[in-house]
This record gives C-alpha cells, structure tokens and sequence, in this order.
C-alpha cells in the first residue's frame, strides 16, 4: 500500500508544522490532527532523526521543520515513516529480488516495474511545499 496511516499522519502533521511559527510538541499535534499521541511520537521521532524536522526539548519543546516546505519531498517523508520506499504493489523492485523467481517471464512485472519508477519519480519532486500551496 502507498499511502499508509503513518505516511498520512507525517504528511498532515508537516503541513501543520509549516503554518507554524513556534515548534508544537507532539501532545498539541495529537489533539489538533486527532491522532494517537503514541503513534505520532514515533514518527515524529524518525523525522527529526532524518532531519525532516528539529526536535527541541524542555518546558516550551516540540518539533518545527529542520527544512524548508520546497526541500521535502514526500518521497522522503513516506521512506523515512516506512523505513522503506513506498511500494504500490507487492511486487520486486528488480528480477533479482523476485521471490517466485519468475520476474522474467512474468507478463506484467515490466509494467508495474514501470509504473513503480514513475511514481517514486513524481513523489521525489512533489514537496511539501506543493502541497501545503
């Protein structure tokens, strides 16, 4: 699947951290995105440790973008909250990693091979900055 709830939840919580002049702790972005705080932490988390977003701590703590809305890909973001790219089918990335073994006599690998780079392609140039716009 392409778009998992985690992906969504780093996504909505971006565009609200964009409009946001002061950092927001994850307590704030929970409540205002109605999403579980526990959850949200972890992707918080794993945007800050890839540099998508600054992490402060202390009494007034939070998160706030580390880059600017037109250098974040989504790409990035739906990589760095899956711990892999975002795959639209179940299907190897190359013949080498099929696992039936079977990539190359299979009828419709060669496409979904295809769509698969043109979607990791337009999700590498769509940025937060299109989005939130």
């Amino acid at each position: 699947m392409l778009i998992t709830r985690a992906s969504e939840y780093a996504i909505l919580s971006l565009i609200l951290l964009s409009s946001s002049k002061d950092p927001m702790d994850s307590e704030t972005l929970s409540r205002e995105l109605n999403i579980p705080k526990s959850f949200l932490a972890k992707i918080l988390q794993s945007l800050a440790k890839k540099g998508i977003l600054k992490s402060y701590k202390g009494a007034k703590g939070g998160f706030s973008l580390d880059k600017m809305p037109n250098e974040i890909s989504m790409l990035s973001v739906m990589t760095t909250v899956e711990g892999k790219a975002p795959a639209v089918f179940e299907c190897a990335p190359s013949e080498e990693n099929c696992p039936s073994k079977k990539a190359n006599i299979c009828s419709i690998w060669p496409f979904l091979h295809k769509l698969q780079g043109k979607i990791d392609s337009f999700l590498g140039e769509l940025t937060l900055a299109d989005i939130i716009e």
